[in-house]
């Protein structure tokens, strides 16, 4: 456990321990580097704990009835996650085949688990329907003819969501923005596709409509744009049911509360946010005849994004005098694409002498033959030297699920850390694994 006497460092799981080392989640880095090697992701498993816990304590005290976090498994998916999600009683969100047969070989109750994705194959929803998924949210008309087909054939009716997309623009990174009209996901409202997708659905034996999901983008540090995109979509159940006579049970709000990656980031208290949330829905409910729906929300990022911690060993140090200072390690963007597709910036951290004042700014540069794999430009760090270990914070979420192989390179293992323990939850690649499917 973190001694509250240490030295803290972006988030209270990162601290400075014995002779100026690092420590997460209590453990000290060095020994885990010593014993795993490095790259090594590190995730801190009390804390995926604490934040689900938190998810699920707050909103149904704020939204009631049986309101609850859904688990964004893209953030970060591996069968110990869901091993996590089961023990707490969480539902999840799966987006790919592969996502649900990772889930289903960890033993998680798919009963519990919503099935994404804007544009399922015939074999998708197959898998899924026969592995008993609890929910789909559907996001076009061909998918819900096909889901209509192979549910009757099966003499079943699935339960869905409809998504749609509510226009509402939160003012992030584009790439990350998702809730807009023009979009791949989702039908939009202003346009009358989602009225027209949602009369369809009404139509199919096969289907059963409960309500609507909508997701306007991530790394949200305010509470106002989840409160327009929920009014926006109270006023369109209320229009479904004028037209219709259905009236949606169950309103998903989607995932997108930011976490702090560095400390110009914003502090953010998600129990305030989810009833500040709350109190909108209430209020916008009330104002358009509804009922109180089960809401939903999808956190992703703000489940594991701070729970994890990414450690490398520095090899060269190349100073260009009038330039910069590059510090090359021995991973880079096949373990963590992020700097490379989006700029996300980090906070970077000497492990090896926490203690010493960043004094160096530099670029971290990965070991890959190309130029633009880097993992941070001008983050500053305590000089350092061949062999030292840098620490990149926050790297729990989109990291390890979107690493790749890129140069023939195998991805770290993931050590989960929990109560001073550790343990290998996921095995480093070997040169054997990279061809193991090449014939």
């Amino acid at each position: 456990m973190t001694n509250s006497s240490e030295k803290i460092i972006l988030h209270d799981n990162v601290t400075v321990g014995d002779a100026g080392r690092l420590r997460f989640a209590g453990v000290d880095t060095a020994a885990l580097a010593k014993k795993y090697g490095t790259p090594l992701y590190l995730v801190d498993a009390d804390r995926i704990r604490c934040r689900i816990a938190l998810y699920q304590t707050e909103m149904k005290a704020a939204f009631g009835g049986q309101s609850r976090p859904v688990y964004a498994g893209k953030a970060f998916c591996v069968k110990a996650i869901y091993r996590i999600m089961a023990e707490c009683g969480a539902s999840v969100d799966l987006v790919s085949p592969g996502e649900l047969f990772t889930a289903k070989e960890a033993g998680f109750p798919l009963e519990r688990a919503f099935f994404h994705g804007n544009n399922k194959t015939d074999a998708d929803i197959a898998l899924a329907l026969d592995s008993g998924v609890g929910c789909f949210v559907c996001d076009s008309r061909e998918e819900l003819i096909a889901l209509d087909r192979l549910a009757g054939e099966r003499g079943i009716r699935q339960t869905i969501l409809l998504r749609v997309t509510p226009g509402i623009d939160p003012h992030t990174f584009a790439a990350v923005t998702t809730g807009k009209v023009d979009s791949k996901f989702g039908s939009p409202i202003a346009t009358g596709a989602a009225l027209d997708l949602t009369k369809l659905a009404l139509q199919l034996p096969h289907i059963e409509l409960v309500g609507f999901h909508c997701h306007i983008g991530s790394q949200i540090f305010d509470v106002s744009p989840f409160a327009d995109a929920a009014d926006v979509m109270l006023r369109f159940i209320a229009s479904v049911r004028d037209e219709t006579g259905f009236v949606a049970s169950v309103l998903n709000l989607g995932g997108g509360f930011g976490v702090r990656y560095t400390e110009s980031d914003p502090a953010f208290d998600y129990a305030a946010a989810i009833r500040s949330l709350a109190d909108a829905v209430r209020r916008d409910a009330s104002a358009n005849g509804l009922p109180m729906p089960t809401v939903l929300m999808e956190p992703g990022r703000s489940i594991v994004a701070d729970a994890g911690m990414t450690l490398y060993t520095v090899g060269t140090v190349k100073e260009i005098p009038g330039f910069r200072t590059y510090v090359s390690v021995d991973g880079g963007m096949p373990d963590n694409p992020r700097y490379a597709l989006y700029r996300s910036v980090y906070t970077v951290v000497n492990a090896t002498h926490a203690d010493r004042a960043p004094d160096r700014a530099v670029t971290v540069a990965g070991r890959c033959c190309e130029s633009g794999d880097l993992v941070a430009e001008g983050a500053r760090v305590a000089t350092p030297e061949r062999g030292d270990l840098l620490a990149v914070l926050v790297t729990g979420a989109y990291n390890y699920s979107m690493a790749s192989n890129y140069n023939r390179i195998p991805r770290p293992p993931v050590v989960f850390l929990s109560n001073g323990k550790d343990e290998l939850v996921v095995r480093r690649e070997s040169y054997e694994d990279l061809v193991r499917n090449d014939l």
